[in-house]
């Protein structure tokens, strides 16, 4: 796949750390594009730039004549960076946060809309094979009615995350999962967090929520454990779903009718619900940030519904908010209203 004259896209990527090394492999070797240059202050830590000469910043990377740009660096450059990119006339994925508040992340999506630039966010877990083959059933009614989606996100700390907290960094994956599987925006947010690895940033957070259809939500995450986890559950009238994002399985927990109680033996073993069938399917599991920057490049290209697959910026502008309503509802002690 390339462009209307037949040549491949030239992509740049600025940012060569733990996240812009994978992005480094795929763009260098994805149909219709040419990963023409990489920029990172800091130099190629982990060898990703496949003998391509390391630029220092994002104006040089610029003036390589880019179509389009990935941009890996830590979460304070973003608006800058981002904001470079779109006065140049080019298009950009931003990896997620978006920005590092929502005063930023409103400047860069609208500088964009402006500039008729595609402007995206790299949201991965929307691509991750188990979350979009949940999204297809919840969308066919196969869970019916909708109650409760909870999620675990924990792990140990990562190294190189030295500008933001566990919110922005990984609760940020679970609430716009959660509101895209969905279909629903957040409401409401009441959290409590915890700092207790010695860092000016939280380090854990327990969340919970509403959606605008009444939909309840909760959240765990945290950099404190030494198990690695990453889980959504979708509870419904019908049983639930059980997506693991590390695995990319989903598994379907059938809720069989309940049957009347008859005697004292029965209610004993009386579970709340009746169980039912249980059911792993089998789906493709193509690599999802391949499976991201296959649609931001059809988005660019304006192919195949490409702007309707990636992660808009305005979207990601809606996970700064709430992630930013959760730390404020757990400086205060209170829960945070939020515009549907």
């Amino acid at each position: 796949m390339s462009g209307a004259d037949g040549k491949k896209l030239r992509a740049g990527l600025i940012g060569l750390g733990m996240m812009g090394r994978h992005h480094a492999r795929v763009l260098g070797s994805m149909e219709g594009v040419e990963l023409v240059a990489v920029a990172d202050p800091g130099g190629d830590a982990h060898g990703a730039a496949g003998g391509r000469a390391v630029l220092p910043d994002v104006q040089s990377l610029i003036a390589a004549g880019i179509d389009f740009a990935v941009v890996a660096v830590p979460t304070v450059f973003h608006t800058e960076t981002g904001l470079a990119l779109a006065e140049a006339g080019v298009h950009t994925l931003i990896e997620k946060p978006l920005a590092p508040d929502a005063e930023s992340a409103t400047q860069l999506a609208e500088t964009f809309e402006r500039a008729g630039l595609v402007g995206a966010v790299g949201h991965i877990e929307r691509f991750n094979p188990s979350l979009q083959n949940l999204r297809k059933r919840l969308e066919h009614g196969e869970l019916g009615e909708v109650f409760q989606v909870v999620t675990r996100r924990q792990g140990p700390f990562p190294n190189r995350i030295a500008d933001v907290g566990v919110v922005k960094d990984l609760a940020t994956h679970d609430i716009d999962s959660t509101a895209w599987v969905t279909r629903q925006p957040y409401t409401s947010v009441s959290a409590h967090t915890a700092y207790r690895s010695g860092r000016e940033h939280e380090d854990l957070i327990a969340m919970t929520g509403r959606l605008a259809d009444g939909t309840v939500v909760n959240h765990l995450v945290n950099w404190l454990s030494p198990m690695k986890e990453r889980v959504t559950i979708v509870t419904g009238e019908k049983g639930c779903f059980v997506a693991d994002t590390l695995t990319a399985d989903l598994t379907f927990y059938a809720n069989a009718s309940a049957p009347t109680i008859p005697s004292w033996e029965a209610m004993q073993a009386f579970r709340g619900v009746s169980e039912g069938d249980m059911v792993r399917f089998a789906i493709p599991k193509p690599e999802p940030l391949r499976t991201e920057l296959e649609a931001f490049r059809d988005a660019v290209l304006d192919v195949d519904g490409g702007r309707d697959r990636v992660v808009s910026m305005r979207q990601g502008l809606q996970v700064v908010r709430v992630a930013e309503a959760a730390l404020d509802s757990a400086a205060k002690g209170i829960t945070v209203e939020l515009e549907a």
